[in-house]
């Protein structure tokens, strides 16, 4: 059953020498450090403004801190490798000095982004590519035994929605997965987390026939982590905006926690943190 296959799911994750155990539902609080990120309250402006709002997250129940700084959304402007670095690298630097506590994912597509800034001090590589942007990240990924998130995403976020079509949404999704691990696994790459990739290349009957079918991720025996936060998928089902949609996030972070999701990716972390303790509290019933 699936709940037979989640208790046996890996989910300690090697953080430079430190286990780090993702059984138990987790937080992941994002940090833009972009001027066009679709919800303009997650945007961070400065290092000091970055060091705050992580210091925030982190009293409000954060585990991980996920670090951007090329946003993904439709539209959005081209930053530059070197621009990207610029942008992300002083902040990783600066709240590895000062919030040692904190664990940095960084959310990147590229390569070089990634290798430097674990060396400045971060712990985990999220990609919304899988790798597909950038053919040295798995070989960077290898070098580096980072715990990897990897992303179910078809174009580019530039070109994505032109690419949502599916017969079986729930099964090329798994198609995906299982090519991507392999390849992973055949560099030696041991801890993997995956993102469904919620509001990529995806209409909205999609976004929830993959959520209803997200216990079928279990298979893999691999944390999973859920991004719903303020997207579209919720606002515009609602006529309502990315500010009023705190609510429906929650809701939608209740059911996939439901259905065994490990790390919910999100802009309101103390949200989140009781949301995640109200459902264990039901589970241990």
């Amino acid at each position: 059953m699936a709940k037979d296959t989640f208790l046996y799911r890996k989910t300690t994750l090697n953080l430079q020498g430190k286990l780090f155990d993702a059984g138990v539902p987790r937080v992941m609080g994002i940090l833009n450090l972009t001027p066009d990120s679709f919800y303009k309250n997650s945007r961070s402006s400065s290092v000091d403004d970055a060091l705050k709002r992580t210091e925030t997250f982190l009293n409000a129940g954060a585990d991980f801190i996920d670090i951007g700084a090329y946003s993904s959304r439709p539209g959005a402007a081209e930053v530059s490798t070197n621009e990207e670095l610029q942008r992300i690298v002083p902040v990783v630097e600066a709240i590895a000095k000062n919030l040692p506590e904190a664990i940095l994912s960084i959310d990147t597509f590229r390569a070089k982004v990634a290798q430097e800034t674990i060396h400045a001090g971060a712990h985990i590589i999220n990609d919304i590519a899988a790798g597909g942007m950038d053919e040295a990240m798995f070989d960077t990924i290898a070098q580096l035994q980072v715990p990897y998130i990897i992303m179910h995403m078809k174009g580019t976020p530039a070109t994505m929605q032109q690419y949502a079509s599916y017969t079986d949404i729930g099964l090329e999704v798994v198609d995906y997965f299982s090519e991507k691990i392999a390849a992973l696994r055949n560099l030696g790459v041991k801890d993997i987390i995956i993102d469904p990739g919620f509001g990529f290349s995806k209409t909205l009957d999609h976004n929830y026939q993959l959520l209803q079918q997200l216990n079928h991720l279990d298979l893999f025996n691999l944390p999973v982590l859920v991004g719903f936060s303020r997207k579209s998928m919720i606002y515009k089902l609602l006529d309502s905006s990315p500010s009023e949609a705190l609510n429906g996030t929650t809701v939608l972070n209740t059911i996939a926690l439901l259905k065994g999701a490990n790390i919910l990716r999100v802009h309101d972390v103390k949200a989140a943190a009781e949301c995640i303790a109200l459902v264990q509290k039901m589970k241990q019933q």
